[in-house]
């Protein structure tokens, strides 16, 4: 009996070395998909970048989870995905917790309105008295009489820090609505004659009014050469001290590559390269 037992102990430590090997053997091996996760800015970007990296890479799976920049910058603190998008810098807490910042693009925040909106152009300084609730109607700024309805994003969103922080607004903006994907914010801008709102350039299209911004339009050209004021970065973000699987290391290398950059274009930002 008790040469049984002894001998069933040593046939259950076996096992338990023969599956922590496995364990082990399964840990080194390499992703065959790619978990990008945050910026709903960065969608039609990530999404051209991800398309074409399939297209060149058999048999590896790209994802994008567009849950919003504070999201998946915690989503690579912790090791949720393996890139996280941020359409704002880190900020220093974030960089001394770990993470590295890479800038993959710089994108225009258009400040967006109805069609039917007559105005035109706003300097910075109208931008902010507008969303501080110092100038309420449009009249008082060369529209139609009518009160502005202020459209912006959720805290936590990449687009919203970025505007806040341009236009010297943090803590001082009484939102009607705040809403959870730049879609969102145009959606509801075009179905309303006296709202105003921002969202990343590249995804604005015939159903809102990008303005001027202190007589320059936003563009590739001004944003690239600086002159629209109201631009962000585009940001992969990574952790110090994990390495990213050969797979994702493969497609961190295509984004930021030369080949990429015309791409990047495509989805209406300017490349960093």
């Amino acid at each position: 009996m008790r040469k049984t037992k002894m001998k069933n102990k040593i046939i259950a430590l076996s096992l338990a070395g023969i599956l922590a090997l496995a364990a082990f053997a399964g840990c080194s091996n390499e992703s065959n998909t790619v978990s990008t996760d945050g910026s709903t800015s960065m969608e039609e970007v990530i999404n051209v970048l991800g398309e074409k990296f399939m297209k060149d890479n058999e048999g590896i799976t790209f994802t994008y989870n567009p849950t919003g920049s504070g999201t998946g910058i915690k989503a690579v603190q912790e090791g949720k995905c393996d890139i996280g998008l941020s359409s704002r810098s880190l900020k220093q807490e974030e960089k001394d917790s770990g993470l590295t910042e890479t800038v993959l693009a710089l994108d225009g925040i258009a400040i967006i309105v109805n069609p039917q909106n007559t105005v035109e152009d706003l300097t910075v300084e109208q931008i902010a008295s507008i969303f501080k609730g110092e100038i309420t109607n449009w009249k008082d700024i060369g529209g139609s009489d009518g009160d502005i309805v202020l459209i912006g994003r959720e805290a936590g969103s990449g687009t919203r820090d970025g505007f806040e922080s341009i236009t010297g607004t943090e803590g001082a903006i009484k939102y009607r609505q705040e809403l959870t994907s730049t879609g969102d914010v145009i959606t509801t801008v075009a179905g309303n004659e006296n709202a105003i709102g921002y969202a990343s350039l590249s995804a604005v299209k015939d159903n809102v009014k990008a303005l001027s911004v202190g007589g320059v339009a936003p563009d590739e050209g001004t944003i690239k050469d600086g002159s629209y004021v109201v631009q962000r970065p585009f940001v992969l973000v990574t952790k110090n001290g994990t390495g990213l699987s050969e797979s994702a290391q493969k497609f961190f290398d295509f984004a930021t590559s030369n080949e990429a950059a015309n791409l990047i274009a495509s989805a209406g930002v300017v490349a960093a390269v």
